[in-house]
């Protein structure tokens, strides 16, 4: 996907829904801050966001210019309409949102999540692609660890704290994440890099 094919589903959500501000949240959020972002940060298909003042709306985004829709068909790209509850997030994501707003989008706005956040939210999920797309975000430089390391020591939740640590860890191969040991418990597999 590249940032104008994210800008017209953020254009097509708005229309269908006749919402104006929406919160991008899965990894083509990286298409705010950096349009011109490398093809292995932006492969997927599919933009992940809802609406910001009625997430509800998602379902209707889903439905119409979804997977499988219409609209996937034509463009080969389209949007999953999820609730604010996908992602984890640190407490003050929203101060970083980076806004996305032009002619392309009839002057819709696609609030994406900034690079940090977005490491973040890859985190706590902790799957192998998350990881995978962790590393690169790093090996970019588009978050530096030291950053991700002081949002991991500023979050309060305990559980969620260790989550993050136990996950980051796993990023330098010294143990599974938490995700993939829950994985591994039933079907047996795992996740590695050298560099800490």
């Amino acid at each position: 996907m590249n940032r104008s094919e994210l800008e017209h589903v953020l254009r097509a959500s708005s229309a269908i829904t006749d919402e104006n501000e929406f919160i991008v949240i899965g990894s083509q959020a990286i298409l705010g801050k950096f349009p011109d972002a490398p093809r292995l940060l932006r492969q997927s298909i599919e933009v992940d966001l809802y609406p910001k003042k009625r997430p509800e709306l998602a379902e209707v985004i889903d439905g119409s210019i979804g997977e499988l829709s219409a609209f996937h068909h034509e463009f080969g790209y389209y949007a999953h309409g999820i609730g604010p509850e996908t992602a984890i997030l640190p407490q003050d994501w929203q101060i970083r949102l980076v806004p996305v707003q032009n002619a392309n989008t009839r002057q819709a706005i696609g609030f994406c999540l900034h690079p940090l956040d977005l490491a973040y939210s890859k985190l706590a999920a902790g799957r192998t692609k998350d990881l995978e797309y962790l590393k690169r975000l790093f090996r970019y430089g588009y978050v530096k660890r030291t950053e991700l390391k002081k949002l991991i020591a500023g979050t309060n939740d305990v559980k969620l704290k260790t989550l993050l640590e136990t996950n980051y860890r796993a990023l330098a191969g010294k143990r599974a994440s938490v995700t993939d040991f829950e994985a591994m418990t039933k079907s047996r597999d795992s996740d590695v890099d050298p560099n800490p």
